[in-house]
């Protein structure tokens, strides 16, 4: 028998599942939601799972799906073009100031991050802290060359335009989304940031998973999992589907772009930092998005749920969770993975096990040496709550090779 780097996972109807998990927690709802997907009848060759694979809407997070004539809204998310941003600069550990607060705060006046709901600010919604009130010149500009795109989509599907979009763009968000000023192994200074499509991108992946289950009403019960419904490519709203999903993953290229300006301008304006290149070396990659690939003789679209594409020779990023290491890597091009790799750590538990599981102080442990929130706000976000990253990282030996290993200094959640 030929020894495999992955588990082998066979489907009574369907295809296989391939799934680079020794060595990491993989639980049971994971693994019956890769069979459920497994079985769709217009799955190319198998469906792989990364070692950060976790239980997620319909899909697993962690998963990377070749599909021929369908696609499935749900398995893309609503997330829609999440992913990192790297950008080595030219500074050195030596350039940074002993206290890093500073740094911090100019990160978070910079950048509009977090969200305010219901009742944070007085009576009925608070005002999105989240987004602009009045977007900056250069946050219009991009918007300008977004802007003629999505009018085409709204014409046709007018329930999109009622997101944030302009007040969005170029900024964080909240949950997992963060800003870090990390070090090499050479001690160089590298600013990473992870975020997606924001408002907009949630309001097109909603609104066209519901669409997809409406269109679907009929066959439903065919289906393993509701939360499965497909488009059919030739059916009335696919190709809406894949003009929408692909703006708004230019989107989230472009606000990962603008983020990364707005934070480099800022630091630039402090005392006693001196003026520094931040395109060193760059890196803008998405981990949630569906793809036009050619795997294995076929034309696929390619979803990647919470994996990153992992050509050989092409540059990754995997972080790890607030009190971790991160990873720029290189791509080994393995072909069984549909030359794909983790996007992180993965979570080992939902955010409410995490709330309940651990301790202000145990986050304070967990995260010593990190300029970064500790309060109960980030409790879900704990380094606890997640897959350990060593693991992760040696389950996918054969997907990737590192080429830098960061640390955190600063982290910025909303």
């Amino acid at each position: 028998m030929v020894d495999t780097a992955y588990e082998l996972i066979q489907v009574g109807r369907g295809v296989p599942i391939k799934a680079w998990t020794r060595g990491v927690p993989f639980e049971q709802e994971a693994r019956q939601q890769l069979v459920n997907v497994a079985s769709l009848p217009f799955i190319h060759k198998w469906v792989a799972a990364m070692p950060d694979v976790h239980w997620g809407i319909g899909a697993t997070v962690g998963s990377v799906i070749p599909t021929v004539g369908a696609i499935i809204p749900a398995a893309v998310g609503v997330d829609i073009g999440c992913g990192m941003m790297a950008a080595r600069t030219s500074l050195g550990a030596g350039d940074l100031p002993d206290d890093l607060r500073g740094l911090r705060t100019a990160i978070e006046a910079a950048v509009p991050h977090g969200f305010a709901g219901r009742g944070r600010q007085g009576k009925g919604r608070g005002r999105d802290v989240g987004a602009w009130g009045t977007p900056p010149q250069h946050i219009d500009t991009v918007w300008r060359q977004l802007a003629p795109d999505f009018e085409r989509i709204v014409d046709k599907h007018p329930a999109v335009q009622k997101s944030n979009h302009r007040v969005h763009l170029g900024t964080l968000g909240s949950g997992n989304h963060f800003i870090e000023l990390c070090l090499d192994e050479a001690e160089r200074v590298w600013i990473l940031l992870h975020s997606g499509s924001r408002g907009v991108g949630n309001k097109i992946g909603t609104y066209f998973i519901e669409l997809a289950r409406k269109d679907m009403r009929g066959h439903q019960a065919n289906l393993p999992d509701r939360d499965l419904a497909y488009f059919e490519e030739g059916s009335e709203h696919f190709a809406d589907y894949v003009e929408a999903v692909e703006w708004a993953q230019r989107f989230a290229l472009a606000n990962r772009q603008a983020m990364m300006r707005s934070i480099a301008a800022a630091l630039r304006e402090l005392p006693g930092l001196p003026h520094f290149d931040a395109s060193v070396e760059a890196v803008n990659c998405h981990h949630n998005y569906v793809a036009r690939e050619h795997h294995y003789g076929a034309d696929v679209l390619l979803t990647r749920k919470g994996a990153v594409r992992a050509r050989l020779g092409e540059l990754g990023i995997i972080p790890g969770s607030m009190g971790a290491r991160s990873y720029i890597v290189r791509g080994k091009g393995n072909k069984e993975s549909f030359e794909s790799c983790s996007h992180g750590a993965g979570r080992a538990m939902s955010r409410t096990q995490a709330k309940k599981r651990f301790s202000l102080a145990d986050h304070a442990r967990a995260t010593a040496g990190v300029e970064c929130r500790k309060d109960d706000g980030v409790l879900d976000e704990t380094p606890g709550a997640y897959k350990p990253i060593d693991a992760v990282m040696e389950a996918q030996k054969d997907l990737v090779e590192i080429a830098h290993t960061l640390r955190q200094l600063i982290c910025v959640k909303g």
